[in-house]
Order: structure tokens, then sequence, then C-alpha cells
């Protein structure tokens, strides 16, 4: 159990060190960054590399953006094997609503809760 703690920690913290070294060393904007871990997330996917590290690292490579990008390249592919070139359009909807929807819904709860404030 603590090994699965470690390697979830070991890749998630890679990402974010990866993330803020862009951040500080070029000149790439934090959205940039994020766009760009989405991205090679489909990439690592479409190759089939990112699977074999979900696998070992959990949710040290699940959680951060680039398994969002994994999930939205998973749920196409799934997708156009079972409806054709319009699965390209549908399955990463379908892959990932649940967390779409958890994240809308808890930051509406959270915003609830809070009582946020404009910052003066």
């Amino acid at each position: 159990m603590w090994t699965d703690y470690l390697k979830a920690f070991l890749v998630g913290g890679a990402f974010c060190a990866l993330g803020q070294i862009l951040i500080d060393r070029t000149g790439l904007t934090p959205a940039r960054i994020l766009t760009g871990y989405v991205v090679a997330g489909v990439f690592l996917g479409a190759v089939g590399l990112y699977e074999p590290l979900a696998e070992w690292a959990g949710a040290g490579a699940t959680v951060p953006l680039t398994g969002f990008g994994n999930t939205l390249a998973r749920g196409v592919r799934e997708a156009v094997a079972q409806k054709g070139v319009l699965g390209a359009f549908t399955g990463g909807f379908t892959a990932s609503a649940a967390g779409i929807g958890a994240a809308v819904f808890f930051g509406f709860l959270v915003a609830v809760l809070a009582k946020p404030r404009e910052k003066k």
C-alpha cells in the first residue's frame, strides 16, 4: 500500500515539477502548459504509452491533466470502434462526462459553502 502512495506521489510530483519548471524557465503561460499536458496525454494514450504508466503510478498518472487527455483519447477510440466516424465526435464527451460533472458539482458546492467575494 505505501509503495502505491509513493509511486503516485513521485509521478504526480514529477508532472507538477515539470509544469513549474516550464513556468519559471520559459515564456509559456500556465494555460498553454495545461493545454500541452492534455495534448500530451492524448498523444501518449494514442501510441499506447500512457496506460502502462497509469497502471504503475495509479492516481499519480490518472488525476493530472495528462490523465484527462488519456481519458478523452480512450473514449474516442472505443466510440469509433463501436459507432464509426460519429464516435470521434461523441466518445470524448461520454468518457469524461462523470469527471467533468463531478468537478462542476463540487465547484458549485464549495462556492455555495465558502461565500466567495471579490478581492480588494
